[in-house]
């Protein structure tokens, strides 16, 4: 299989591309190599994956020296005449879109940005799935569109129509956006609501790596909520086999689909959206003891009252994902943390 992946200097992008690569699928990789985070990081993923940094310039297409069969491009998604061009040439298979402006929290500073890249983006993504037809397309949403949900756990049966955030927002208008393609145009499409992924070549600007950076030069780590949060962590290489499963069984009509009793989460189109993740939230405390028990110190904590558009729980009902694909997460928050902990300790020759 022909894999398009976006987001591949990114952290799950990374993960899935390497997993591909591994299986003997073909994988042609873009991504803008933005500064939202320290770009010597995706850098050295790329390195990583066998793309020399000084390969790397926007719009040249380059062969890693190491993983055969990935070719990567730096491009950006908002690009629609290069995506064209390379979706015309390369006879794509699946797509799997993990592009994106992440982060709740910088959405309140710069929600430009999430337009460009979540929406604008993701529409010339459907359009190159709609003028050169793909077997599946998957995309990444969030669990953040459960917003001022707090019925637990969260189901993709649920409503979602109450996000906290701009960022929340766009993730659930690339849902509406994929189920309008799978209307008109046939295209399965099939969405994915992470959940708190975390794990070694993980982003700076999640909790994990915070605390890490933070505990490593004696700094107080900012803890919010007052420690009062619960989430369901995921470790990666549990996602990275989820969107696996899924890339391999592409989105197929709900038969038992009722308009007047509407289920958000499928439709008489071939259009599906999961829930992914651990499905067994963690008390914010308790990951913070197995990364104290991890570095071998104790943190020192600032406790801090809730952010603007963040919630304090999380919690994935993952059983329709279990039952179409098989899937299984393993990796307990213990032995995960002590992985990122192993890979940063490398990393940044702590």
């Amino acid at each position: 299989m022909k894999y398009f992946i976006t987001g591949t200097a990114g952290f799950i992008g990374f993960h899935l591309t390497n997993a591909l690569i591994e299986r003997g699928d073909e994988v042609y990789g873009v991504d803008n190599i933005n500064d939202y985070y320290d770009v010597n990081l995706k850098y050295a993923r790329l390195e990583a994956a066998g793309i020399k940094r000084d390969d790397v310039a926007f719009g040249k297409a380059v062969k890693s020296q190491t993983l055969k069969g990935y070719t990567f491009m730096q491009l950006d998604i908002a690009d629609k005449a290069k995506i064209f061009e390379i979706f015309k040439e390369e006879k794509i298979d699946v797509v799997v879109n993990l592009a994106a402006q992440a982060g709740v929290r910088y959405s309140l500073e710069n929600p430009d940005a999430y337009l460009q890249a979540n929406i604008q983006g993701f529409m010339n993504i459907l359009e190159a799935c709609r003028n050169y037809p793909v077997k599946h397309l998957v995309y990444a949403s969030s669990s953040s569109v459960y917003g001022s949900n707090t019925k637990m756990p969260f189901s993709t049966s649920d409503n979602v129509d109450h996000p906290v955030s701009l960022y929340a927002a766009t993730k659930k208008s690339n849902e509406l956006m994929a189920h309008t393609y799978s209307h008109l145009f046939n295209i399965p499409t099939t969405g994915l609501r992470f959940f708190t992924v975390y794990g070694p070549w993980g982003r700076p600007d999640m909790a994990l790596f915070l605390f890490a950076d933070a505990m490593s030069k004696n700094e107080p780590i900012k803890v919010f909520n007052h420690g009062k949060m619960k989430r369901d962590f995921t470790y990666v290489a549990d996602i990275v086999e989820g969107i696996i499963r899924v890339s391999d069984k592409p989105a197929s009509p709900n038969t038992a689909w009722e308009g007047n009793q509407p289920d958000p989460g499928s439709s008489k189109a071939p259009y599906k959206v999961y829930n992914i993740g651990n499905s067994n939230p963690v008390e914010l405390m308790d990951y913070i003891k197995a990364l104290e028990k991890a570095l071998g110190k104790e943190a020192e904590k600032e406790m801090l009252p809730l952010q603007a558009g963040d919630v304090p729980a999380t919690f994935a009902d993952v059983s329709d994902l279990k039952r179409d694909t098989g899937y299984q997460p393993q990796t307990p928050v213990v032995e995960g943390v002590a992985k990122f902990v192993e890979w940063y300790k490398a990393f940044y020759q702590k």
